[in-house]
């Protein structure tokens, strides 16, 4: 395990148009490589996007058939990088689609799979959102190795349920992953204090692509793709636009803010009571993602 790499997040604006937006980011990618990086992170649906009456409707294939997969698997082995996908549509066997995380090798094998589980059904008032009419929701966290530390796998509305974070980071995770199409409404109000808070919390660094600009269709999303170290501090900003941001990452960082501050071996079990007489059945465990019943897997 390397303690010192280079970690690139590639922004981008996708359209429908899946073979364009591959392009578009496989030249980012190779800019990237040639400024040193070794993990190559993308955002959620970075190779197609559009919206429809509020629903999200990702440039979906079955996994077997998706482009996206050995094109990347191409360009990692031709540039000797690991890619994190950040997410892309999968369409499913009941015909409904999956919004997948993959995790791709420096020799183009996929070894890691996470299917976002937060479903991103809200009401704001420049519109409504119901990611659920279109995507399956996911059901198990996923910690990742590679030769470079352990990778905690979410996409963007898993943003705001830190419990999420706390699994991966028990786990062991020391990078946490959260590409995203932050919405730019909720991008200028959430996304850099939620991102920074997650890589407090855990004493981690946080990876966080993020796409850019109008989706065909309706929204917009907010950029500034983020590289933030485990004391809260951002590294680099993408600010708006194509292109890719970079940063020097350095794992000592996480043991160190971890020793500073050891909140994950504070966790302690507590009863939820909602006045001072009346107590919830049942204990809620801070130790575990049990709340949610979701399942732990390690890639």
């Amino acid at each position: 395990m390397s303690s010192q790499f280079r970690v690139a997040c590639i922004q981008n604006c996708a359209t429908p148009n899946v073979d364009e937006n591959i392009d578009i980011c496989l030249s980012i990618a190779r800019d990237a490589a040639a400024d040193g990086a070794n993990i190559i992170a993308t955002a959620e649906y970075f190779s197609g996007l559009k919206t429809e009456d509020g629903k999200f409707i990702p440039s979906a294939f079955r996994e077997e058939e998706h482009p996206v997969l050995p094109a990347f698997a191409d360009a990692a082995r031709e540039l000797n990088v690991w890619f994190l996908l950040g997410s892309v549509g999968v369409k499913n066997d009941d015909g409904r689609i999956s919004n997948r995380s993959y995790l791709v090798s420096a020799k183009g094998d996929v070894v890691a799979r996470y299917n976002k589980i937060h479903m991103f059904d809200v009401d704001l008032e420049q519109g409504s959102y119901r990611e659920s009419a279109t995507i399956s929701p996911g059901n198990e966290a996923v910690v990742a190795d590679t030769p470079f530390g352990k990778i905690g796998l979410s996409i963007c509305y898993d943003l705001r349920f830190a419990a999420l974070y706390r699994t991966l980071s028990r786990l062991g995770a020391q990078m946490l992953a959260t590409p995203a199409a932050f919405t730019k409404v909720t991008g200028e109000a959430h996304w850099h204090v939620l991102q920074r808070a997650r890589a407090i919390e855990h004493g981690a660094y946080v990876i966080a692509p993020c796409q850019h600009g109008d989706i065909v269709g309706g929204g917009s999303c907010y950029g500034h793709s983020l590289i933030v170290d485990p004391w809260g501090e951002v590294l680099a900003d993408g600010g708006e636009g194509d292109g890719f941001v970079a940063a020097d990452i350095d794992l000592a960082k996480v043991d160190e803010a971890r020793r500073r501050i050891p909140a994950l071996s504070h966790d302690r079990q507590f009863v939820g009571v909602s006045s001072a007489n009346d107590r919830f059945e049942g204990e809620l465990q801070t130790t575990s993602y049990g709340d949610s019943g979701v399942p732990i897997r390690s890639a």
